[in-house]
């Protein structure tokens, strides 16, 4: 079968690289891909916006499945379109992608689901949202730290959500957000929620609506510095599993947050078909949910993918068609992965593109690794940086001190101008094992 998948991501490059390995399919097709996806499938010049331009390519070359990796187009409804066409499309419709889409929707179906979650206030108006700070935290009691965290509602490239300790913290955010609209419409509205403490993890999960794939929990690195210091980013590196995440935790998980919201978004006729990905804050009394994405995070798909042994295509086509309690469980590599970005000079802001990338094919030759391409392009026999993060270099080891290792002996091969990456990947992992 032909299968088109859409992105120019790492985490599309990795969706890409999973797929060419099925044997149900014939013809792969990225749009609109990059300098790496061109090695596993077939690059097509359309825009991930373009709908229309995207249901007529898969209609006149006999597409059989869409595969959306983005949020953006998920959010904006194109598997609604693709099915009105009759073509088969990997992800949430428009009204389930809504958890991701609006965090006011997510906090609002978390608490009618009784999923655990932070403390959270709705507002419109930055003077509302000062006077809830005022009354909520006097100034004349002048509290040593006000742990609360602002959020705009809508997308905002992962940069929508910003961490406060102080008054003046605050007040800054709800000026960046709501007067200086930093984030544009995405901040119409916008949250304000306590700051929960604690260590990160993410779990994702495969569903067609009744029956829940969970996969194996996967830790990022959103800071851009070691040591988790500096601003976020879209995230600077992964491993897979997460020692953090215990089997009772995940057990846990799968019981108390995802099957109650997908069970939410069925009362609500949002049925819920794609990646439900849940971002938590494992506080000292349980998990509790920090927020939802719908589709595979990046880079938690490359390491998650990197360990999967089955089929992925027919995972995604059992999704599609509801049928996921007819297949068999996934098999997993037992050996642990880790994943190192790449990133240019002055990420997470501003950065100059079109360096020439050297060192690729001597990377690949590392055993047990998989270079991702994320912001590159072809320029005649070049390979050159198009963006901020560039590659997600992936490898898998013995244990998660081997597959560090392979990574970054992947990473020293690969040299651009300005190029750089966290040196302290998965070493939480490695202090959770040495306790």
């Amino acid at each position: 079968m032909n299968v088109l998948v859409i992105g120019s991501g790492a985490r599309e490059h990795a969706l890409a690289w999973k797929i060419s390995q099925s044997p149900l399919c014939s013809r792969l097709y990225v749009a609109p891909g990059n300098a790496g996806t061109e090695l596993d499938a077939e690059n097509v010049s359309i825009d991930v916006d373009d709908f229309s331009e995207i249901a007529r390519f898969a209609s006149q070359n006999k597409v059989e499945l869409v595969v959306v990796g983005p949020e953006q187009p998920l959010c904006e409804g194109i598997v609604d379109v693709l099915s009105e066409q009759g073509i088969r499309a990997f992800g949430p419709t428009r009204a389930a992608a809504q958890l991701e889409k609006s965090k006011v929707f997510c906090k609002r179906a978390l608490r009618a689901a009784d999923v655990p979650t932070g403390d959270f206030h709705v507002f419109q108006r930055a003077s509302d949202a000062e006077n809830f700070v005022q009354q909520r935290f006097p100034a004349d009691q002048d509290p040593q730290e006000i742990p609360l965290v602002v959020k705009a509602d809508g997308l905002a490239a992962g940069k929508g959500a910003i961490v406060c300790s102080t008054r003046s913290e605050v007040f800054e955010a709800i000026e960046r957000v709501a007067r200086k609209r930093e984030f544009g419409k995405a901040g119409d509205q916008f949250i304000i929620e306590e700051r929960l403490s604690g260590e990160e993890a993410s779990v994702m999960a495969i569903t067609d609506g009744r029956t829940v794939l969970t996969l194996p929990a996967v830790q990022d690195h959103k800071r851009a510095l070691d040591g988790d210091l500096g601003p976020n980013t879209g995230g600077m590196g992964t491993y897979c599993p997460a020692p953090i995440i215990t089997p009772e935790i995940q057990a846990w998980i799968e019981e108390r947050v995802l099957v109650p919201t997908i069970h939410y978004m069925n009362r609500t006729r949002a049925r819920f078909r794609g990646v439900l990905f849940a971002g938590l804050m494992l506080t000292s009394t349980q998990p509790k949910v920090l927020e939802y994405n719908v589709r595979f995070g990046d880079p938690e798909c490359q390491t998650i993918l990197m360990r999967l042994k089955s089929d992925l295509l027919e995972i995604m086509l059992a999704t599609v068609d509801e049928r996921l309690h007819e297949i068999s469980v996934p098999e997993w590599d037992e050996r642990p992965a880790v994943c190192v970005v790449m990133a240019s000079e002055g990420y997470p802001d501003k950065y100059r593109v079109g360096h020439e990338i050297r060192g690729l094919d001597e990377a690949s030759k590392i055993e047990n690794t998989k270079v991702f391409h994320a912001g590159t392009r072809r320029d005649g026999d070049k390979v050159v940086t198009s963006g901020g993060r560039v590659l997600a270099v992936t490898a898998l080891g013995n244990s998660i001190a081997a597959a560090k290792l392979q990574a970054y002996k992947a990473v020293k091969c690969i040299r651009w101008e300005g190029a750089w990456c966290r040196k302290d990947i998965a070493d939480k992992a490695l202090a959770i094992q040495l306790k």
